[in-house]
């Protein structure tokens, strides 16, 4: 009894090592073709019986082969030369060879970037770029990665990896150079919130609806959100006249809702025709002017005022090029002086003709 036991856990061991054996060894008539950069395998053997639609075995036999190839191809990995990962604490890796198959892409090549009107422009006069367009990463050296050019986790632009600052002559020797760059920082942070705010509460207060109502930061009182949510409502495409309410909210005023136009049928109202045609003639037919006198008056005053400027303004112009001229003329202005005073003796001679006034003696 024993023998037999003996015999039979010797038959099964050897069945299991056969076993092993089978699953790493695999015998194809046809060698495979290997691509390992790519972990491609060929296959050209013919597909064996029954793999047929209607076969019965066919997904148990698909699976045999696909298990037996990829044995294959785990084969042909473990044949490259491998090493230990993190210095010999970590996995067996092996290094891949370059791909020989080329493959085909996943997605289309990318279409051309339309070119822009200026571009269009310097192609057709043949102006070439005089500079290339700067991108917005570049290599820090600092961090050994690419970076942005601006703002946040910029190149070169992390404070905290200056652990030397140099103390200016001016500044305290014991004053801490780190707090006050912080404190320099901060202040110029509220400084542009500031002006942000300022900005906003100027576009408030001389803005439109779209800028005055809609501005996106601030704290809305009851009033304004009623606004804006008001100037919401009337924002769609039927006038806001499908629009669910919201709850406790009240009707819109019919000011801010708009005046809406009436249009009297054109057919079968003959007694309201009738009426605004007899006011349409008595209108015409009355001595009562419908034209606004006060208002007319009014309009030519300011229109005779302006042309009563302008014309003013052109006399001082003239003047003053007249006065000019003679200033520049040799002897002008003694002149006109003496003129004046010899017209001015001649009407004071008694007896004369300008009828002035002698002295007597």
């Amino acid at each position: 009894m024993a023998v037999s036991s003996v015999e039979d856990l010797l038959a099964r061991a050897e069945e299991r090592e056969a076993e092993t054996q089978r699953s790493v060894a695999v015998h194809k008539e046809l060698e495979l073709e290997f691509d390992v950069g790519n972990l491609l395998a060929v296959d050209k053997n013919p597909a064996p019986r029954g793999t047929g639609a209607a076969c019965p075995q066919r997904e148990v036999l698909l699976r045999a082969l696909a298990r037996d190839n990829t044995q294959l191809l785990v084969g042909q990995l473990w044949a490259l030369p491998s090493e230990r990962a993190e210095g010999g604490a970590g996995p067996v890796v092996a290094r891949l060879p370059d791909p020989s198959t080329r493959l085909p892409r996943e997605k289309p090549l990318p279409k051309p970037k339309p070119l822009t009107r200026w571009e269009q422009f310097a192609r057709l006069k043949g102006i070439r770029p005089t500079r290339k367009k700067r991108g917005t990463l570049v290599w820090d050296e600092a961090a050994k990665e690419w970076r942005r050019r601006w703002g946040y986790q910029r190149a070169g632009g992390d404070p905290s990896r200056d652990w030397l600052l140099e103390v200016p002559d001016s500044a305290h020797p014991l004053e801490d150079q780190f707090a006050k760059k912080r404190q320099e920082k901060r202040e110029k942070v509220a400084r542009n919130e500031y002006n942000r705010l300022r900005n906003l509460a100027r576009a408030h207060r001389g803005g439109g609806a779209s800028s005055a109502e809609l501005h996106p930061t601030g704290h809305q009182d009851r009033s304004e959100l009623g606004r804006v949510t008001a100037l919401a409502r009337v924002s769609t495409a039927s006038v806001g006249r499908f629009q669910p309410r919201l709850p406790k909210e009240p009707r819109a005023p019919q000011s801010a809702r708009g005046k809406k136009r009436r249009f009297g049928p054109v057919l079968g109202d003959l007694d309201g025709e009738k009426k605004r045609q007899l006011e349409l003639v008595r209108s015409l037919g009355s001595r009562k002017t419908p034209l606004d006198l006060t208002r007319a008056v009014n309009k030519q005053l300011r229109e005779d005022e302006a042309e009563a400027a302008k014309a003013k303004g052109k006399k001082q112009g003239q003047r003053g090029k007249r006065g000019r001229r003679q200033q520049q003329r040799p002897g002008g202005a003694k002149g006109k002086k003496s003129g004046g005073a010899a017209r001015r003796g001649k009407a004071g001679r008694p007896g004369s003709g300008g009828g002035g006034k002698g002295k007597r003696k």
